[in-house]
């Protein structure tokens, strides 16, 4: 099962874990964030106003990074990330502290456009510096990284909880993570290498020109099921703190579980990939993740009974891994589809359509909380996108099918 990865280039594999320490920062204010912030006396709508914030830093930053990396080295982009992320997550915890409303807005600004300089640039980077046969491994491996923190995290939590729970509260908590993820610089210091850079053609370099058709075709599903992943990503740890009075510590084993799951997912995406192909792999286990979340939601309706937070967590547990499974797939799908020259602009499309999307639904979730609306009304209204979603990326594979026969696909 990890021979696949086993062949991935060294420098490459570094250059994921110093992204495993951006991403232990960024799973951390996921789970935390919302209940540190609910806990300091925000209500359901601010939490969402300000968080949707740290994804709008990603949209404003995202097109003018995309026009600068094609034919650029990308390597110091990972630099700023690894130092700014941290930096700008201690800055939120103490705006969140003083409840200075102006930082708190601008600091979540800063820190999602810092998150960018690694986000954007490296599955381009490793589709031109690895070797064509290992693209698949190094996209999972890279997808992994957010499973990978999220066990971390999650063990972190517990084991803090239960030392001392009241010492280490969700601000503390943050903190130390953001303190120990400054360790991805000296990881990204160790990956020695010349980097790949393609020269941008004589198209892109007079006129910015890119196969517009192809990308629109492919970013399609992304948009659609981005939008839906706003309404319920950033909120799942305040859904079970509100509906079914899960604590952080009581929420932690579960969030790590579900990122054990979904890292296990990530490195069986070469067997899933070459065992079941693309266009079985993609919808089975993008409709099965849709049915769990439609089971995890509707929870609420019963949430009086004792089996309802079992029966919540064993479709949550169930939803992670089969979503985030289909993520590296759908990524090489898209890569392969718009082929060489429009990758980075993709990149940055992709980026900034879950950020703006994100965005715009944590900016609607406030509303649908103020507007007297659940959880369970978000998590439904998710499940109807994640459906459409996943009709698109059907007929997006059988386009693809069709310009792969025809010796279209880039690879």
């Amino acid at each position: 099962m990890f021979s696949t990865f086993k062949k991935l280039e060294r420098p490459i594999v570094a250059i994921i874990i110093a992204e495993f320490f951006v991403q232990l920062v960024n799973v951390t204010f996921m789970n935390l964030q919302p209940l540190y912030m609910e806990r300091s006396g925000f209500s359901e709508a601010d939490i969402s106003s300000f968080i949707a914030f740290r994804f709008l830093g990603v949209v404003l930053l995202a097109i003018p990074l995309g026009l600068l990396i094609p034919g650029k080295r990308v390597r110091p982009l990972f630099y700023l990330s690894s130092l700014l992320v941290p930096v700008f997550g201690l800055l939120i915890v103490y705006a969140i502290h003083v409840k200075n409303i102006s930082l708190i807005f601008f600091s979540q600004l800063l820190w999602g456009a810092s998150f960018t300089f690694i986000q954007i640039p490296i599955i381009p980077f490793i589709m031109r510096n690895a070797k064509p046969e290992n693209h698949t491994a190094g996209i999972a491996l890279s997808y992994s990284t957010w499973s990978f923190a999220g066990i971390a995290s999650g063990m972190i939590v517990y084991f803090l909880d239960a030392v001392h729970g009241n010492f280490f509260d969700e601000k503390t908590i943050i903190i130390l993570i953001c303190l120990v993820s400054f360790s991805g610089f000296f990881f990204l210091k160790m990956a020695n290498m010349e980097e790949k850079v393609l020269e941008p053609s004589s198209s892109q370099k007079t006129n910015k020109k890119y196969d517009w058709d192809l990308i629109t075709k492919a970013l399609i599903p992304t948009l659609i099921i981005a939008i839906g992943a706003g309404l319920t990503i950033p909120l799942i740890s305040l859904f079970f703190f509100k509906v079914h009075g899960l604590d952080k510590g009581e929420f932690a084993p579960v969030s790590t579980l579900a990122a054990v799951l979904v890292a296990f997912a990530a490195v069986m995406v070469p067997r899933i990939k070459t065992g079941m192909g693309f266009k079985i792999a993609i919808p089975v286990t993008q409709s099965l993740a849709v049915i769990s979340l439609v089971a995890l939601a509707t929870t609420e309706f019963y949430k009086e009974l004792p089996i309802a937070v079992v029966i919540a967590i064993v479709f949550y547990l169930l939803r992670q891994p089969l979503m985030n499974v289909a993520g590296p797939m759908t990524t090489e799908v898209v890569m392969q589809y718009v082929g060489k020259r429009n990758r980075e602009m993709v990149s940055v499309l992709t980026s900034a359509i879950w950020s703006g999307s994100w965005f715009i639904s944590l900016v609607f979730s406030s509303y649908v909380f103020k507007a007297g609306y659940s959880f369970v009304t978000l998590f439904l209204i998710t499940s109807m996108l994640y459906a459409l979603g996943v009709f698109w990326y059907y007929l997006l594979l059988l386009d693809f099918k069709k310009r792969k026969q025809k010796g279209l696909i880039d690879f």
